[in-house]
């Protein structure tokens, strides 16, 4: 059976004695692990949790996270990671919609419940971690300890939901994304196929586990490898985690990877035992994919492309294709995110849903047994977006000869300025290609004459000079007139989401305003 609880029975069963958590609290093997899920599957269904049911987890990255996650799957609840970096009125905005009557939240966040928004959680609480910071709520351990182990829920369906995943609500309210158990399994298994997770990997879960990006981790799960968590990203926190645990296998956004690049220490970096990174969750600039490569030799690098609507991923460019790009005289593609994955069939439409052939530019449309149900308490944007049998991405690309997609922008990003079309991916890889650029990101904004104009919000390399004549003379020659910015401004850093991509939105209301 297609099931996440199925999925972790059979990993019981032929890899129960090999290590399932490796942390500085303890290292449980896989039955260890089972066992501790059993009991707080039961400590779920004595607080009110039932089969079908949905609570939430507002926790960083840890083994108890994951032991809640796999807690709804063994009883049959669905569980709804939150981000505990929105602010509370957001978060009562996806416990409200998701119909959550528990919030499993670690202790570091439980200010956030004082919060008159969050006021009807405030007692439908279960405290995860090890040293609750307030009264009278009673240790997680010991309540763990006391909870009566349950059986298996043995009775879920493939196509039932798993997991509601909210997108980033960065252009409005949130969505929450139903997946089924069918859709993470069958992506966990074409994403073993090009990522060849091994029982003696050891996986580091660096992306935040309430985004999809974590998904990533079940093809490691089902080969019964290990798991290791970081709380927090920084540049020495991961060189130290790798090193602690011996590493082989994590998963990173591109700023992960710049900034783990640009970090005093990572000439230092024992790189022994890590054999795979996989990056992606937003654009990565070619140029900085080349110093990874460089700088992370001995190591496979694999870019991945897909979004919660797809379980994740769609799209793989192999190290394979890495080496093509830098040594097979075929640079372009590394502005690639690759090639579809197994049984993902994929297609780009015009405006008006006709296909179009290789090389032309429209919307990535895409049929698959990874896409989603739909969305939560929204028909409206499920029809619109799942529609005709496909799931319309929103994302702007074109497919090469080979099956090769090349990223241009979001369907919303895409820039009209004097009637042309403009997409700021291709601009800001332009941009990257100067040596003083260390990020950038590239809106439209109103204009009196041509209906929107370029804005290019640049963050300096440090050290760097740069102005807009320099920037302005630079893509002299690289890309059209019409698409080189005319403005610009000059940031400390860019504003981001907590998965690390660029919000355009907030970019274009703070500077619109001044075309």
């Amino acid at each position: 059976m297609l099931t996440l609880n199925s999925n972790l029975a059979r990993t019981l069963r032929l890899f129960g004695d090999r290590p399932a958590i490796l942390d500085p609290e303890g290292c449980f093997t896989w039955r260890e692990f089972a066992e501790r899920v059993a009991r707080a599957a039961g400590l779920l269904r004595a607080l009110g949790i039932d089969r079908g049911r949905r609570f939430a987890i507002l926790c960083r990255n840890g083994f108890r996270n994951a032991e809640m996650m796999h807690a709804g799957y063994w009883l049959g609840a669905v569980p709804v990671p939150v981000n505990y970096r929105l602010a509370p009125p957001e978060i009562a905005y996806i416990l409200h919609d998701a119909e959550c009557t528990l919030v499993a939240v670690e202790d570091l966040f439980t200010d956030l419940l004082d919060s008159p928004e969050l006021a009807p959680w405030a007692d439908r609480v279960l405290i995860v971690g090890s040293n609750p910071s307030a009264d009278p709520c009673p240790q997680y351990e010991p309540l763990l300890e006391r909870a009566r182990p349950m059986e298996m829920f043995d009775g879920a369906a493939e196509d039932d939901d798993a997991l509601l995943i909210y997108t980033g609500g960065t252009t409005g309210r949130a969505k929450g994304v139903r997946l089924s158990h069918r859709n993470i399994l069958l992506n966990a298994m074409q994403l073993g196929l090009e990522m060849g997770a091994r029982e003696e990997d050891i996986f580091l879960h660096v992306a935040p586990m309430f985004h999809s990006a974590d998904l990533l981790a079940n093809p490691f799960t089902l080969a019964g490898a290990a798991h290791v968590y970081l709380p927090k990203f920084s540049a020495s926190a991961l060189f130290d985690t790798i090193r602690r645990y011996s590493v082989s296998c994590t998963v990173l956004t591109p700023t992960m990877v710049v900034l783990a690049l640009q970090d005093a220490s990572f000439g230092h970096f024992m790189l022994s035992g890590l054999r795979q990174v996989v990056y992606g969750s937003s654009p990565m600039a070619a140029e900085w994919i080349r110093r990874a490569l460089e700088g992370l030799r001995g190591v496979e690098l694999i870019q991945a492309y897909g979004l919660t609507e797809t379980a994740p991923i769609l799209t793989v460019l192999s190290m394979a294709d890495h080496r093509r790009a830098l040594k097979g005289g075929e640079p372009e593609l590394l502005k690639s995110v690759g090639r579809p994955l197994a049984g993902v069939d994929m297609r780009i439409l015009d405006f008006d849903g006709r296909e179009l052939p290789p090389g032309e530019p429209g919307e990535v449309a895409v049929r698959a047994p990874n896409v989603a149900k739909g969305y939560l308490n929204r028909p409206e944007a499920t029809a619109e977006a799942f529609r005709g049998g496909w799931f319309h991405t929103g994302d702007i690309g074109r497919l090469d000869e080979r099956g090769y997609l090349y990223l241009l922008d979001r369907k919303k990003d895409m820039i009209i300025t004097g009637g042309e079309n403009v997409y700021s991916l291709e601009v800001e890889a332009a941009l990257y290609e100067h040596p003083g650029v260390q990020e950038c990101a590239v809106v439209g904004v109103p204009d009196e004459t041509y209906g929107e104009a370029l804005l290019a919000a640049v963050v300096r390399a440090a050290g760097a000079e740069l102005t807009d004549e320099a920037l302005i003379a630079h893509c002299r020659g690289r890309i059209g007139g019409y698409k080189i910015p005319r403005r610009y401004v000059f940031l400390d850093a860019l504003p981001k989401s907590a998965m690390s991509k660029v919000l355009k939105h907030e970019l274009r209301r703070l500077y619109g305003r001044n075309g």
